[in-house]
């Protein structure tokens, strides 16, 4: 009876082991994601080769979440080197160029997107956020009101449209895009704290 209860915990345990030298990598990363361990999520994608473009989307995206802006940018650059044609990865490196402030860059990679894309969505409002950034209110509005045709019932567009109209001196229209918004979503603080 020992002898058999021996057996099965050795067979339990080498099963087990074997379960666990058998993770997969991209499974195991986007389970780190969802619980926030960002370096786990990286390094457990570390065998992978670093010149796969599907890597190095990955790694730009994890270091983007975890704060290690320049890394991002550098495995976003490696994506686009491998790809020219990804928008995926122009998409990406907007996001940490926009959390360093570098305005003119991030604009650059939304417009190369745009070239391809003419609507794409991510690429229009991240481009709008350079815009407000370098205070190019009437380009704000111009873009913003072009975009809002397209999406008419997206609140982010026009609360940009709203911000840049206040920012031109029009506030009777900016109070009439605030209250557009609120249509959209009655509890948008901004747009409840322009119109009180």
């Amino acid at each position: 009876m020992m002898h058999k209860l021996l057996m099965i915990t050795f067979t339990l345990c080498i099963s087990s082991n074997s379960v666990t030298a058998e993770v997969d990598p991209w499974k195991e990363s986007h389970r780190m994601e969802q619980v926030f361990q960002y370096d786990s999520a990286i390094n457990v994608l570390k065998n992978i080769s670093s010149n796969n473009e599907l890597v190095n989307l990955r790694r730009g995206w994890l270091n983007y979440l975890k704060g290690s802006h320049s890394k991002s940018i550098e495995h976003y650059k490696k994506a686009i080197k491998s790809n020219n044609l990804s928008l995926d990865a122009r998409l990406g490196i907007i996001l940490p160029l926009l959390e360093q402030q570098r305005w003119r860059e991030a604009a650059s990679n939304a417009n190369k997107v745009l070239n391809v894309a003419p609507w794409n969505y991510y690429a229009h409002v991240r481009l709008m956020q350079t815009e407000e950034a370098l205070k190019e209110w009437e380009k704000l509005f111009k873009h913003s009101d072009e975009v809002h045709q397209r999406y008419p019932s997206d609140a982010t567009v026009l609360v940009y449209m709203a911000r840049a109209s206040h920012k031109l001196g029009n506030k009777k229209q900016a109070k009439d895009l605030y209250n557009k918004v609120i249509e959209l979503i009655p509890g948008h603080f901004e747009s409840n704290s322009y119109i009180k």
